[in-house]
């Protein structure tokens, strides 16, 4: 059975999780421009756009759908109402979450270190899909960042290559 304090550390663990995973997927230029923008002047007006829109929109979709169900889990952990079988699968269901969070950002380091592109990342049980930020659409660079994706798991993954 899970006690109250059990569950307000899974609750601060999952919203710190959340907030890391936020904090790790920002890019190196975003956070240097926070920095830069606290020192521009007021008659100033800086635009800086360096992420493609296409992958900051899909990321803020799948931030909003993690944070939505995981809202819902902890909701029945909370509940009065919940059985224990209840609780103790909403439990499971926010392990395998995280589980499933961490998978993303690991393929997302593995392709920002190995050939030095942003992405975004959804995983539905064996299905990988990956959306590329780069106007260049090749199948050389799509296979090799499924040969690289593919070598992190044991069992066959489908792993699709967007280009954006």
């Amino acid at each position: 059975m899970i006690n109250k304090q059990n569950l307000w550390f899974l609750t601060l663990f999952s919203l710190i999780m959340v907030l890391s995973i936020y904090y790790l997927t920002m890019s190196d230029d975003t956070l240097s421009s926070l920095s830069v923008n606290s020192e521009i002047t007021e008659k100033t007006d800086v635009v800086i756009s360096e992420e493609n829109d296409t992958l900051v929109a899909l990321k803020v979709a799948d931030e909003e759908e993690l944070l939505t169900k995981m809202n819902e889990l902890q909701d029945i952990l909370l509940s009065d109402v919940a059985t224990l079988q209840e609780k103790n699968d909403a439990y499971e269901k926010l392990q395998a979450l995280n589980k499933v969070e961490s998978e993303k950002e690991n393929i997302i380091n593995l392709i920002k270190e190995q050939f030095k592109l942003d992405s975004v990342v959804q995983i539905e049980n064996t299905n990988i899909t990956i959306t590329i930020a780069s106007t260049k659409h090749d199948a050389k660079l799509a296979n090799d960042i499924i040969k690289s994706v593919q070598s992190l798991y044991d069992q066959v993954m489908y792993i699709t290559i967007k280009f954006s």
